[in-house]
């Protein structure tokens, strides 16, 4: 099986990329802007045409599609997320090779849920900013294409490589400065935030039982299980063997205050509190239905959150 592999660079490609080519019976050539791609093209500024050429030359079975971008204005996040996935569409649909794709959306598309529910995917979406918008756009832009396509609403990913800008690896950042200060308190605010953490070996594993199957529409990844950042931080604290307090600071319910770093003695760590938005957009309650995924993939999480966080732990370890 031949398979076409867009953003194996980013941080869900890279495990992507790893699973497929665990599999004896795939041939992967992965396309990207960076210069170890395979083949380089910017999805955001190449021509349909030029990108249907390539199609018609490697004749892919199945195109799976990681590229995206999480941070920046409106402007760039269509650009990056909605512009690009309407070439990979309107350049599937001018190829002959017939392939399938496989779209990585995300949770953000859904926006803010009732707590205690769990979202499935025929849930009216109502993304709450332009990274969910974007987002959702793309998925809206593969339903309607015609194709033989499916895609993932992936939702929180973590585990190894997390970016050090997201949530848990902002807190395990600010464990570490605390450690490598000696603090024997942290304060941390908006821990009350829930999300359904799922880890990016297991996302990878579901692109790769999705290329394989014949399921289409939306497919949601995640565990069923919220879990609320102040658990996750405890859990954090204890692979880390942190043995300070973790004092919680009182902040509005939607938003992550994590101690800045150092600015001289008068501002010194787990004193200057700096306050982030959570990302997504999704307010203070998010957890997936996964029954679609069991169903239609075979798929179900395996690696458990203690696992994912203790991976976290260890790279953010080795910068102390």
């Amino acid at each position: 099986m031949r398979v076409l592999l867009i953003g194996a660079n980013g941080y869900l490609g890279r495990y992507v990329a790893d699973r497929l080519l665990a599999d004896p019976a795939v041939q992967l050539t992965a396309l990207g802007r960076g210069d170890d791609a395979d083949v380089r093209f910017d999805l955001a500024t190449g021509s349909p045409g030029a990108l249907t050429r390539f199609l018609d030359a490697v004749h892919p079975g199945v195109v799976v599609n990681c590229a995206g971008a999480t941070r920046g204005g409106a402007r760039e996040l269509t650009r990056h997320n909605t512009v690009a996935v309407a070439t990979i569409c309107e350049s599937l649909r001018r190829s002959g090779c017939g392939a399938r794709l496989v779209q990585l959306g995300c949770a953000s598309e859904y926006g803010p849920s009732q707590p205690g529910s769990s979202t499935a995917e025929d849930a009216v979406p109502r993304p709450g900013g332009p990274y969910g918008v974007s987002k959702l756009a793309a998925t809206e832009l593969v339903l309607g294409s015609g194709l033989d396509a499916v895609v993932l609403r992936v939702f929180s990913p973590v585990g190894p490589g997390t970016p050090a800008g997201s949530p848990l690896g902002r807190l395990a950042e600010a464990m570490r400065r605390a450690m490598q200060s000696g603090d024997s308190e942290l304060k941390l605010g908006g821990l009350g935030v829930q999300r359904d953490f799922v880890d990016v070996r297991d996302v990878a594993r579901a692109v790769h039982a999705a290329s394989l199957s014949a399921a289409q529409g939306v497919v949601n990844i995640g565990t069923g299980r919220a879990v609320r950042l102040r658990e996750a931080a405890s859990v954090l604290a204890r692979v880390a063997g942190f043995g300070g307090a973790l004092h919680e600071l009182d902040s509005p319910p939607a938003r992550l205050v994590i101690p800045a770093p150092s600015a001289g003695p008068d501002h010194p760590v787990g004193q200057a509190p700096a306050t982030y938005p959570y990302p997504d957009g999704c307010g203070t309650w998010q957890q997936a239905d996964v029954r679609t995924a069991r169903d239609r993939l075979g798929w179900r999480p395996r690696i458990g959150l203690e696992e994912s966080l203790a991976d976290i732990w260890m790279e953010a370890a080795c910068r102390i």
